[in-house]
């Protein structure tokens, strides 16, 4: 394998990893007996396994993009922002719905840093003219 297909390797095993959490947390959230769950838990839990489908395929389609994009280390950050952010969101947001604590920022937190994932995906699209990459 060459060493510049490494990252994007790795970030299709990432995507793919979350894909296979995606499901099980899917199941896990159908299956769950209601009183291990908070009020409105199972709704949360289920947002949160949306979410992680979700930037399951984002980071599939970026590690994708990253063998075509002349710019990677943009591309290598945005899975980066995806991935920690989706954690963070997904961990603040299913330990409360699980009759855990509120974990106070941590999924705000994961938001914002979704958001700058997705911002860093879309920056990597931008050319100079002539063809090369910003």
């Amino acid at each position: 394998m060459p060493e510049s297909a490494a990252p994007s390797r790795a970030w299709l095993a990432t995507g793919a990893l979350l894909g296979l959490l995606t499901v099980a947390g899917a199941a896990l959230a159908a299956h769950l007996p209601d009183r291990l769950l908070a009020p409105d838990g199972r709704a949360s839990l289920r947002a949160a396994v949306q979410v992680i489908g979700w930037h399951a395929a984002a980071l599939l389609v970026a590690a994708l993009w990253m063998r075509d994009a002349g710019r990677r280390w943009i591309v290598h950050g945005a899975c980066l922002c995806l991935l920690l952010g989706t954690v963070c969101f997904c961990v603040g947001v299913a330990v409360p719905a699980l009759r855990g604590p509120h974990l106070g920022r941590l999924a705000p937190t994961g938001g914002t840093l979704q958001m700058a994932g997705w911002l860093l995906l879309a920056l990597s699209t931008l050319g100079r003219p002539g063809g090369r990459r910003v």
